[in-house]
């Protein structure tokens, strides 16, 4: 399954997902951003029961404070529509497996 580019106008479909939601907060300028994004997109094609969405803070300043993002690269997993974890800083792709699990 591929990416998801979030915004705020499809933010509800997304938080509304019956899968685990893995979301990925990040700008195009941040190059801890750029070494995570790699293993996103990794985990989007090998895990089908994984909705993953990047997350532009650029371009969605409204998304990135309602989570309260405020260093990136930031991600959330969401189950149910609610933040289950959250972890800031670039992590190797067994640690972001690991959120996923949590």
């Amino acid at each position: 399954m591929s990416v998801l580019a979030v915004t705020k106008d499809n933010f509800e479909s997304v938080k509304q997902s019956e899968k685990t939601v893995l979301l990925d907060f990040y700008a195009d300028w941040c190059g801890p951003c750029r070494m995570v994004s790699p293993l996103v997109d990794e985990i989007a094609e090998e895990r089908a029961d994984v909705l993953v969405g990047k997350i532009n803070v650029d371009d969605e300043p409204e998304l990135a404070a309602a989570f309260g993002v405020t260093s990136i690269p930031t991600l959330v997993v969401m189950k149910g529509g609610s933040i289950v974890s959250q972890t800031t800083g670039a992590r190797p792709k067994a640690q972001i497996l690991a959120l996923l699990e949590g």
